[in-house]
């Protein structure tokens, strides 16, 4: 019999996303999009494969930023009209100084490896006693011989300085510089299982962390820790918002609580939803705004004590929602970007 020899299927080269700037595409406003932040009276859209879009007349015309990376990205935030930040997947972390028009990377997961190692690997840091030392550096190893698997989850900046990325693991970063250097912060956390941080949100003067199995911590200004601020709940928090007096923390199963003392006690706020809450903003008119994976959007008028379901043409899938200067709502999510009235 004749034998015959069967070619090799053809493999593209893999092209690493992390080096890889994202593709153009008309599409890219319909696609996954994970977050939303207003820069000035610009909306600022981030989501799949590198995708940022920005729009300046309320969401109705977006145009495609230009990005460095196509991984997925997660969050993003804006000190001011020109100065934003954006994180996720591969570690990555994007800045821009345009408003969002155009990012250049200031970290990514390959990075962090060397960062913690470098830290951590010198004198202990303050109040860090050798046992501790110990895991942070078995910590340090770990992330540097895994590579650049880990997410940044969520980004916050004070002013255009100041800020924090906060991701798996305990992972969480500070810069004093704008993101040219950033220092890990891992153990300044009341985290002791590592688990994950979804969300760092500044409420009023204080600035919180939110994650899994209803884990909320608060910075201590005085020693600079996040300390644990205990919940009546243990699914996952997926963020956090709120006035001065009222911060809400919010996640799986529709699941809302609420303090109006900095965390001491928390009250569950009735939401009638049973999807996941996946996103916040305070309007202008005061009233604090949260959408669900399902679509629904919940406003409350009274600080947050109670929320009530808003009548909406079409629900549609969602992870963020915001509001524009010209008071005009956009909800984004798996289906892309929707501006509604």
């Amino acid at each position: 019999m004749l034998a015959v020899a069967l070619a090799a299927p053809c493999r593209a080269a893999f092209k690493d996303p992390l080096d890889t700037p994202a593709m153009a595409s008309p599409l890219a406003a319909r696609g996954q999009v994970n977050a939303l932040a207003m820069a000035g009276q610009r909306a600022v859209a981030v989501g799949q494969r590198g995708h940022i879009l920005y729009s300046d007349d309320g969401g109705y015309h977006w145009t495609q930023a230009s990005v460095p990376v196509s991984v997925d990205l997660t969050a993003v935030t804006f000190a001011n009209a020109r100065s934003g930040w954006a994180v996720g997947h591969g570690g990555v972390v994007l800045a821009t100084r345009d408003g969002g028009a155009s990012w250049t990377r200031q970290l990514d997961g390959r990075a962090i490896g060397k960062l913690l190692q470098s830290y951590y690997g010198g004198a202990a840091p303050a109040g860090v006693g050798e046992s501790e030392l110990a895991g942070l550096r078995q910590d340090a190893q770990r992330f540097a011989d895994e590579g650049p698997d880990k997410p940044f989850l969520d980004v916050w900046f004070e002013n255009e300085r100041s800020g924090y990325v906060v991701g798996l693991f305990n992972l969480i970063f500070k810069t004093d510089d704008g993101g040219a250097n950033w220092r890990p912060l891992l153990e300044r956390t009341d985290n002791p299982k590592q688990l994950h941080f979804n969300a760092i949100r500044a409420v009023g003067d204080d600035l919180y962390l939110a994650g899994e199995q209803g884990m909320v911590l608060r910075l201590d200004p005085a020693s600079q820790r996040f300390r644990a601020v205990p919940t009546p709940y243990h699914g996952s928090f997926f963020g956090i918002t709120g006035k001065p007096g009222a911060v809400l923390v919010y996640g799986l199963r529709g699941n809302a609580f609420r303090s109006g003392d900095r965390g001491a006690s928390w009250s569950k706020v009735e939401t009638g939803v049973t999807a996941a809450l996946t996103g916040a903003t305070v309007a202008a008119d005061g009233r604090i705004l949260l959408v669900s994976q399902g679509g629904q959007v919940l406003a409350s008028s009274d600080e947050g004590l109670s929320l009530v379901k808003l009548k909406l043409d079409r629900a549609v899938p969602a992870s963020a929602l915001l509001e524009t200067m010209g008071g005009r709502r956009i909800v984004a999510g798996a289906r892309g970007i929707h501006s509604q009235p």
